[in-house]
């Protein structure tokens, strides 16, 4: 097969990387676009090539609705990143993206016959627990806002920027609603490793709704804790990325 070497607005690539040996594909947690992994490609070895998804609502994708199921923006994504399977590849999901990965490698697993060498999932307790909080995505406006301002992901200025919120908030609320709609099948575990990432801070998802994860995997499971919040992908960048390298190295 052709090495794919032309990425899109849905498979990104900020430093194109034709020599590397694996790819390692990232997914954002719930109103973001692929640029919070803009920076990450400067810390990866040459070996590794960083493909972040762009999912319709946000960044190139803009101007695209954004999905309110996780079945159909699985199947969207599985449609457009199959061209760049040609590669030894892993999947790195933050809080939404970790289920949406999830998702993903099922699908690859069962309809086409890919498999990721490793699932990293952060910040989102496994699929196949309840949910441990009520539902916020239908909720008026002001109490939308102040429900998602308790994850500490978006700063106070933008809250308080009404022209700004104008434009994220539809994009959050629809992501909120492919979470909570999400409804787990179950299927025989996945035959690669998992690893999952908590926020020792983090309020949000507890250390026994991360390592349930390990019911996902006849493969082996590692937790590892970071210090932040629910957000440590900001203040912890660099602890998150060794660890990840540290766990392909062995690949790549």
């Amino acid at each position: 097969m052709i090495t794919k070497t032309t990425f899109t607005h849905w498979v990104t690539c900020p430093q194109p990387n034709p020599q590397a040996k694996l790819r390692l594909f990232c997914f954002a947690y719930a109103g973001a676009s692929a640029t919070v992994f803009r920076t990450w490609a400067n810390y990866l070895p040459k070996t590794m090539e960083l493909c972040p998804i762009e999912i319709p609502g946000r960044g190139r994708q803009i101007k695209s609705s954004a999905y309110t199921e996780i079945q159909p923006l699985v199947r969207a994504i599985a449609t457009n990143i199959i061209p760049y399977l040609d590669k030894p590849f892993a999947f790195f999901g933050y809080s939404m993206g970790s289920l949406i990965s999830f998702e993903l490698t099922r699908l690859l697993r069962s309809e086409y016959n890919f498999h990721p060498l490793h699932l990293f999932v952060a910040v989102r307790q496994a699929p196949q627990l309840p949910a441990e909080k009520p539902p916020i995505s239908q909720l008026p406006d002001p109490d939308f806002l102040t429900a998602i301002s308790q994850f500490n992901g978006i700063s106070d200025a933008v809250l308080k920027n009404a022209e700004l919120m104008q434009i994220f908030l539809p994009i959050i609320r629809a992501d909120f609603t492919v979470l909570e709609s999400y409804v787990y099948t179950p299927q025989p575990p996945l035959d690669f490793p998992i690893t999952a990432f908590g926020g020792l801070q983090d309020p949000t998802v507890s250390y026994t709704a991360l390592s349930a994860w390990e019911k996902q995997t006849a493969a082996s499971f590692c937790l590892h804790q970071i210090d932040g919040d629910h957000f440590f992908i900001n203040t912890a960048k660099e602890a998150l990325l060794n660890s990840v390298i540290q766990s392909l190295q062995f690949y790549s």
